[in-house]
């Protein structure tokens, strides 16, 4: 048995980490497998149609969070592996019962979370590995959500459109109002 593990938002100079955990099991269906890929590949419809399906259909999953001022105390690295650890933590308070022995992690990335179980990270796993693609879209998706209800809040820093990544718009945004609540202030907007 195999669990993904990948995580959103490690570039955006405002929000939060996300991470989620995957494991799609036995019984996850060939087609829908078929709609899985890395989530920077899909258009937003097909994520959200992806994350539908992983979500109805996988044998656990859970998401995780690292929030921008825990961003900023212990470093995006860090805060990445603190929220997979969150994501897997969450998808195990799921089980009635301990996790297979034999469940084998997949992280994507150069680095592991200290989980237990056995956990091995993967460059570009997101790519290679269907639960990781699963982990990516539900991170994505979830992360996405988040910075769309951020932008409800904060209309004039533009969140809906660009997620608090550093475009031209969201560093503007910032350089004339100031850095919004959710900031993350050891990110240069320069």
């Amino acid at each position: 048995m195999i669990c993904g593990i990948d995580e959103a938002g490690r570039g955006p100079l405002a929000g939060p980490v996300c991470a989620a955990a995957v494991i799609l099991g036995e019984d996850f269906p060939q087609n829908l497998r078929n709609l899985l890929n890395d989530s920077k590949k899909l258009t937003e419809a097909r994520r959200k149609e992806a994350q539908k399906a992983i979500c109805e259909n996988a044998y656990l999953w859970g998401i995780g969070w690292a929030s921008h001022t825990e961003i900023d105390s212990i470093n995006i690295l860090q805060a990445s592996l603190l929220a997979m650890k969150r994501a897997f933590e969450e998808m195990s308070k799921k089980l009635s019962s301990p996790l297979p022995a034999d469940l084998s992690v997949i992280v994507d990335g150069l680095y592991a979370p200290d989980i237990n179980a056995k956990c091995t990270p993967m460059v570009k796993a997101d790519a290679k590995v269907h639960e990781v693609m699963a982990a990516s879209i539900l991170a994505k998706t979830a992360r996405d959500t988040h910075m769309d209800e951020m932008a409800a809040l904060y209309p004039q820093y533009g969140y809906e459109k660009h997620k608090g990544y550093p475009t031209k718009a969201h560093r503007e945004a910032v350089l004339k109002y100031g850095p919004s609540p959710i900031q993350r202030l050891s990110f240069r907007v320069r």
